[in-house]
């Protein structure tokens, strides 16, 4: 995952431990959507940047965000100035708003996905992860049907690995057992 003290601390503490909270799923989809292209290690290295200028992540507050937040994000270093990456997170919110009107909670259709609780893999080697899976498959396919952007296979794959919907530490990783 990686040597750098970020990468470190986010695997031992972060990665792969299941997440059910809507906020922090939000900010988990956001993130990986922003690192399409890129390495995690970027993306981690200006999270902090992120949750100032996305507000914390609350859907409500970033889906009334208009033209002229997004050229403030545009100028904003301590994010990716990427135009379609940051309208994509705005209108994320907004669609993941009408889910939680929906379903509830926007933490229901996600881990529907995966049948409401993790699927423990048992990879013994980095080499075996796959980039998608059918559930990541079926997760784009419906989040782009509402209308999210930058939810293509692998990034839903990715989310579903950092929320812990599924546990793709390998069998001989501390943390295996843990998650």
């Amino acid at each position: 995952m990686g040597n750098s003290p970020l990468m470190i601390e986010y695997h031992d503490k972060e990665w792969g431990v299941p997440v059910h909270d809507d906020r922090t799923l939000f900010e988990f989809l956001a993130l990986e959507g922003a690192q399409a292209g890129l390495s995690w290690q970027t993306v981690l290295s200006k999270r902090e940047n992120y949750r100032k200028a996305f507000h914390a992540f609350e859907p409500a507050k970033i889906a009334r965000f208009k033209r002229g937040d997004v050229q403030r994000l545009l100028r904003d270093p301590g994010i990716i100035r990427n135009r379609l990456k940051i309208q994509a997170t705005i209108n994320n919110a907004k669609q993941i708003l009408q889910m939680q009107k929906e379903f509830g909670s926007f933490d229901k259709p996600i881990w529907r996905f995966v049948g409401g609780k993790p699927i423990k893999h048992r990879f013994d080697s980095l080499n075996g992860i796959p980039a998608t899976t059918v559930e990541s498959d079926a997760m784009s396919k419906d989040l782009r049907k509402r209308g999210l952007r930058f939810v293509g296979p692998t990034i839903c794959y990715a989310f579903m690995q950092a929320v812990g919907m599924v546990n793709d530490h390998t069998t001989k990783c501390f943390r295996y057992d843990a998650v």
